[in-house]
């Protein structure tokens, strides 16, 4: 996608610091499980940058707010997300 638009492309942003258990089926606990997860790596300077974070399914939002919150927390002005697919829990969708 980067090289399509002639992005910047920083895969390595962020790192995961913790192991944590499979998401799938586990929406209740997906936002404690995804908590302080996520660190962004100190090889690249995301000060004052706007971000586009990149995520393939977006189910709860736990996992991207996370991400977010280590990107600015390192310094990016705004992190914006990208999705490709989402997910309706059947108890919310009508």
């Amino acid at each position: 996608m980067a090289r399509k638009t002639g992005l910047f492309h920083y895969p390595e942003a962020l790192e995961r610091i913790k192991n944590t258990p499979p998401q799938q089926g586990n929406l209740k606990k997906r936002s404690q499980n995804v908590k302080g997860v996520f660190k962004a790596t100190l090889g690249v300077d995301l000060k004052d940058k706007n971000i586009v974070l990149v995520d393939d399914v977006y189910t709860t939002g736990s996992t991207a707010d996370n991400c977010a919150k280590a990107l600015k927390k390192a310094g990016a002005k705004k992190v914006y997300l990208l999705t490709v697919f989402r997910v309706i829990s059947p108890v919310t969708a009508k």
